[in-house]
Formats: C-alpha cells, sequence, structure tokens
C-alpha cells in the first residue's frame, strides 16, 4: 500500500496538524489531482469506519494554506466551532507563522523588516510590489534574519546563498517569494520570481513554513510545533 504524503504531528477531536511536501497542493479544482484536504478526509474516513457516522465525509476545514511548491506545517480543523477558533486567531495575529528560506545572494543587513505593498494579478497568478496607491494594493509585512552557526535546513546550500528564517506577520498572495526577490535575495528553485529552471529540468523551490504556533481551539492550551529540517 502506498505509504501517506503527509505526517501527522498531532490530532484530537478538534484539529489536525501534518505536513505538506513540496509539490502537493493543500486544495485543488482539478478533478483527479491528488490534495492534502482530500487525503486528510481519507484517512479520517478510514478512522471512523464502523463508528456509527452513516458513512458521512467527516468534516475538516482548511484554516491556512501553503503554495504547492512550499512545504511546512498546516492545521486543520475537525469542527465548526474549532474552524471558528482558529480563524478568529488567524485575523487577529494569533497565529505564529515562521518559515525556513534559503535564498540566492545576501541580504542588505543580516536582520531586518520588509515592509510593501503588493498587488495580485489573476491571470498570470503573480504577484508584484507597487505603490500604495495603486488598485487593489495590500500592505506586506515580514520579518527576517540570516541564520548563522545554526545545523543547515536545506542540505546543500551552495556559495553565495544564504539560509534565512522569516516571520511572517502578513499572509498575502506568493508574499514571501515576492519580498524577498525584492530584496534582491530570491529563493533558491523559485522559477516565477527568481531565475529561470535549470538545464536538469524542475527544481525544489527552498521555502518550508517550519515553525507553527497558535491557542487549541478547545482547550486554550498554547501550541507550537517546528521542523528541524526540510521534508522531501
Amino acid at each position: 500500500m502506498q505509504q501517506d504524503p503527509f505526517t501527522i504531528l498531532y490530532e484530537d477531536r478538534d484539529i489536525i496538524v501534518c505536513t505538506k511536501p513540496h509539490g502537493l497542493p493543500v486544495q485543488s479544482r482539478r478533478h483527479g489531482t491528488p490534495d492534502l484536504e482530500s487525503m486528510l478526509k481519507t484517512y479520517l474516513a478510514h478512522q471512523n469506519a464502523g463508528a456509527g457516522t452513516g458513512g458521512r465525509e467527516p468534516y475538516l476545514a482548511v484554516i491556512h494554506r501553503l503554495d504547492q511548491p512550499v512545504s511546512g506545517i498546516l492545521v486543520f480543523a475537525r469542527t465548526k466551532k474549532s474552524a471558528a477558533s482558529l480563524n478568529a486567531q488567524l485575523q487577529t495575529d494569533g497565529f505564529g507563522k515562521y518559515y525556513r528560506a534559503l535564498v540566492d545572494g545576501t541580504p542588505p543587513a543580516p536582520a531586518g523588516t520588509c515592509t510593501d505593498y503588493l498587488v495580485r494579478d489573476g491571470r498570470t497568478n503573480t504577484s508584484r510590489v507597487c505603490s500604495p496607491d495603486t488598485p487593489g494594493a495590500r500592505k506586506a509585512l515580514l520579518e527576517y534574519r540570516a541564520v548563522a552557526g545554526e545545523a543547515p535546513f536545506f542540505p546543500g546550500a551552495g556559495e553565495g546563498q544564504t539560509e534565512l528564517e522569516v516571520h511572517l506577520r502578513t499572509g498575502r498572495h506568493h508574499q514571501i517569494r515576492v519580498q524577498l526577490a525584492h530584496m534582491g535575495c530570491p529563493i533558491s528553485g523559485d522559477t516565477k520570481y527568481g531565475r529561470q529552471a535549470p538545464a536538469g529540468g524542475w527544481q525544489t523551490l527552498k521555502l518550508c513554513a517550519c515553525r507553527l504556533s497558535f491557542s487549541h481551539p478547545a482547550t486554550g492550551k498554547p501550541m507550537a510545533f517546528h521542523l528541524t529540517e526540510d521534508i522531501c
């Protein structure tokens, strides 16, 4: 039997916390395209088999998303009440979302804050930095620091590359990718905002949601999860 591509980090009757590998969409509108949401519902259905659920599809709410090329940690709600609580935390900065990124180049300072305005182009599924008065512009804020003296999160970093920890303060479309590229440090493997694909073909985007913290929607207990290396 094929092994599930996700890993469950924590689960109870209210939430599921799991990892997503590079290349797997959280949700997909394309028929026949596998996605994490559908896989988790299948996992829950198997758990509920024989539990008197009448064959009903398990409830599962997507709280936040990661771009398909990005790996990392996600939390899903298993009840409507939990979903409402988690969504409220997400809207009031109750989530701590940290990423590791391997970038090409060196930031202008070892640590700093990027504040930009971004506008999304739905036709090309891209975003760009714009002026504040651009129609549709939304403020984007992140904090970064160069990681030095720690075990590398991404294996095989090359000369001229820098590993960063990024604290995401807003959740805009392709935000980290756009802002780091605008800073002059595109993420390694990002063919949309950085360099073109190598001659060998597809390359993994070196961006991972490595830390996630929030309050448990039912108990209020602080929850924190972290990874020490990228998910292949």
